[in-house]
């Protein structure tokens, strides 16, 4: 035996097993970290910004390409339904990568009453949402380093019915980008109540007492009544606030028609999802083909995704939606849902703005929220 060595026994053979399983899990701790940072860090430079809107400050954030001075193209952001801050818990940032690659900044705001901007979205009309839009798109045309005849919008939800309201005032947008958008109000919500009873299987009993219950519900919202007289009518009234009814009150007649047919001739994006259980994807296809120029209008459609542009199977299992979201952000989005916006802004960026044909592929997370 060479002298200072001693061969390790059971002891210190258990010893040396446990120590290197120790270090195997520390390993695979740092890589998973590692992994995690990894794929949560964008190629993009955001900046913190903020506008003052009617005497209110809105905070949010500009998302520019990794590289460059610009000008850039820009697409301002409309949310949905919701709370909504401005990266959407994060959500939007493969979205601002891929719109980064393609030489475009993204602009999005906390809603009001949301992380740093002040007010409340539930005060809000769809008329005050496009207000505040329109404020967004100025903000951005006067910044040097964004290209003002490259302003865009994108939109999921319920901004299906702000996005045709500001492009209707505003004709120098280059481009809308629709998400999962809703036309009428009423019609969505009977069509998004329905979905959810075939979903869980309801019977036909459960079906026409909630069918009735509806019809209550827009008999008091057609008269204006107050929340606490809606309490009384309905009894259980779930998670509708005082505030949310307030704001369905104030937005329950929403049409986007009228606005369709004023923003003619605007390139649009037009992106449906086959599990969509919110919106009627066929009606609102068929109004937007009707309403809007085939030459100015693309539909790219995502059979397995759901209304938030997520894989099916993905957003119904909450370990995989939850290990998605941690390890692999970007495959959040269902198959070909990035490329197809990506590659819509590229053919504006290289032609002549007119988009043409119907596209396919795969994958917001909130519904418009109708009664």
């Amino acid at each position: 035996m060479v002298a200072g060595f001693r061969a390790p026994g059971r002891r210190g053979r258990r010893w040396t097993v446990w120590v290197w399983v120790l270090v195997g899990a520390l390993l695979a701790g740092a890589g998973a970290a590692g992994l995690m940072v990894w794929q949560n860090t964008y190629a993009l430079r955001e900046e913190k910004v903020s506008l003052r809107h009617h005497g209110k400050l809105l905070r949010g954030v500009l998302a520019l390409p990794a590289s460059g001075d610009g000008p850039f193209g820009v697409v301002v952001f409309v949310h949905g339904d919701g709370p909504v801050d401005a990266t959407h818990e994060t959500f939007y940032r493969p979205l601002w990568e891929s719109f980064a690659r393609e030489g475009y900044a993204s602009l999005s705001f906390d809603k009001p009453g949301v992380g740093g901007s002040e007010g409340d979205w539930f005060d809000q009309s769809m008329a005050d949402r496009a207000e505040e839009t329109l404020a967004a798109v100025a903000w951005a045309r006067a910044r040097p380093d964004l290209d003002g005849r490259r302003v865009g919008l994108w939109g999921a939800s319920q901004a299906g019915w702000v996005l045709p309201k500001v492009a209707a005032r505003d004709r120098g947008l280059r481009f809308v980008v629709a998400v999962s958008p809703a036309v009428n109000w009423l019609r969505q919500g009977r069509y998004n109540l329905l979905a959810e009873l075939r979903r869980e299987g309801a019977t036909a009993e459960r079906r026409d007492a909630a069918l009735r219950r509806r019809e209550t519900t827009l008999a008091l919202l057609t008269r204006k009544a107050s929340y606490a007289e809606y309490r009384a009518a309905v009894g259980d009234v779930g998670d509708v606030t005082a505030a949310r009814w307030s704001f369905i009150t104030r937005n329950h007649t929403a049409d986007a028609t009228a606005d369709l047919r004023a923003m003619r001739g605007t390139p649009v994006l037009l992106v449906l999802a086959g599990r969509d259980v919110n919106v009627d994807v066929a009606e609102t296809e068929a109004v937007y083909r009707r309403l809007l120029p085939a030459a100015s209008l693309r539909v790219v459609h995502h059979p397995d995704a759901t209304h938030a542009l997520v894989e099916h199977d993905v957003e119904r299992s909450g370990w995989r939606l939850t290990l998605t979201a941690v390890f692999a952000p970007r495959q959040l989005y269902a198959d070909g849902v990035l490329a197809a916006q990506a590659g819509f802004v590229r053919r504006l960026n290289g032609g002549d703005g007119a988009v043409r044909g119907r596209g396919g592929g795969a994958g917001m997370r909130d519904a418009p929220r109708g009664p």
